[in-house]
């Protein structure tokens, strides 16, 4: 199964959409992209303020020792560890994760326990089926 993460540039923060079966499922918010690509993470990389780099990165579920829940994990991120789809509404709750939301305002998304409460068992649905979940990041 193949997700995609539609990004927008913005001040203060990354806005982007969700889609799966090119269906629009979610609203998304991520850090402050500060990718240059060709560059090593380590040179533009900001601890826990930064949006993962672009790319196509396998998701898994697995239990999260923060939030003492299952949620969807992003696998071998260059730099970066712990990458997990959870829900949250501004910039100040990812520290490079990705939040999901149903409504959007500026910089921050809405009913994100909600959008979580969606996409969550479509991924797992897919793992379930012995399917590969792979959510690719860009522009």
């Amino acid at each position: 199964m193949k997700m995609k993460l539609i990004r927008e540039t913005r001040v203060g923060g990354t806005p982007g959409s969700l889609f799966y079966d090119g269906i629009q499922v979610a609203w998304t918010l991520e850090d402050k992209v500060r990718e240059i690509v060709g560059k090593p993470v380590g040179e533009w990389k900001v601890q826990n303020d930064t949006a993962i780099p672009a790319g196509i990165y396998r998701v898994i579920i697995t239990m999260s020792n923060r939030f003492k829940k299952k949620l969807p994990l992003l696998l071998d991120v260059p730099g970066f560890s712990g990458i997990r789809i959870h829900s949250g509404n501004t910039t100040a709750d990812t520290e490079g994760c990705i939040l999901l939301g149903l409504t959007r305002s500026g910089i921050t998304v809405g009913n994100s326990r909600a959008a979580m409460a969606m996409v969550q068992p479509i991924i797992q649905a897919a793992i379930d089926r012995g399917e590969f979940v792979m959510l690719e990041v860009g522009y």
